[in-house]
């Protein structure tokens, strides 16, 4: 069966050309003009990844995105800004959305980067979880604990964190991050979105009483994620 997509736009043609793009890769897809329809939408049906543009007549696509993540839905979320709205992009991955796509985009680029994250946050099954002293990745169950207790997570936040947990203690070079967290090697507002990804990571396992020291920065490299594994 294929995935289903929502897409969230005021603009009727730009709704048709992504409808169109993201049908070539095997979506089917519904469309709503505004965030006020779209979650109503979201209300009585799910979906495995919703593109959002940053702003509706009715509201805020961030809005919608801290909604739909404060209601504990885990789908993939795609924005769409306008060029040079570097804020806004900011803002977007902060509130939780998985990737960015900026105005004016290609359309068949905006379909494979859909493809791409719908099948990151896909269950992998028959795989054995992995322990990392107190830490539990839970591969078949897309989950991932600390000490027992669930850390509640993004699909980006849970990849980025099994990306640093399944190399402890070693730096992790920017651009590995980007191709395996994003499955991308553009260089454009990667490390804006790395570093914004890794604030949030960081701020949910302080939530979750966990010291978020843990993630360390790497000046001019990466990042390292220090643990004492058992």
């Amino acid at each position: 069966m294929g995935q289903h997509a929502l897409i969230v736009d005021d603009e009727p043609q730009m709704l048709s050309i992504i409808a169109f793009a993201l049908e070539t890769q095997g979506f089917t897809c519904e469309t709503k003009p505004n965030t006020t329809k779209a979650w109503q939408y979201l209300q009585d049906r799910s979906v495995d990844l919703v593109v959002l543009d940053v702003m509706t007549p009715t509201g805020s696509g961030v809005d919608l995105t801290r909604r739909i993540r404060g209601a504990g839905m885990a789908v993939p979320i795609i924005l769409l800004t306008a060029l040079g709205d570097e804020e806004d992009r900011i803002v977007g991955l902060e509130a939780g959305a998985d990737d960015y796509v900026t105005k004016p985009f290609s359309p068949r680029e905006l379909a494979l980067r859909a493809q791409a994250i719908v099948r990151r946050t896909q269950p992998v099954r028959q795989q054995e979880s992995v322990h990392l002293g107190p830490i539990t990745i839970d591969a078949d169950m897309q989950r991932i604990t600390w000490d027992g207790v669930v850390i509640p997570l993004s699909p980006t936040e849970q990849r980025v964190l099994t990306i640093l947990a399944s190399r402890p203690n070693q730096d992790i070079p920017w651009r590995d991050l980007l191709s395996e967290g994003w499955s991308t090697t553009d260089q454009v507002g990667a490390h804006d979105m790395i570093k914004t990804t890794m604030y949030r990571l960081r701020r949910q396992l302080e939530r979750a009483g966990i010291d978020s020291s843990c993630i360390q920065s790497v000046r001019g490299r990466g990042y390292r994620f220090v643990i004492e594994a058992s």
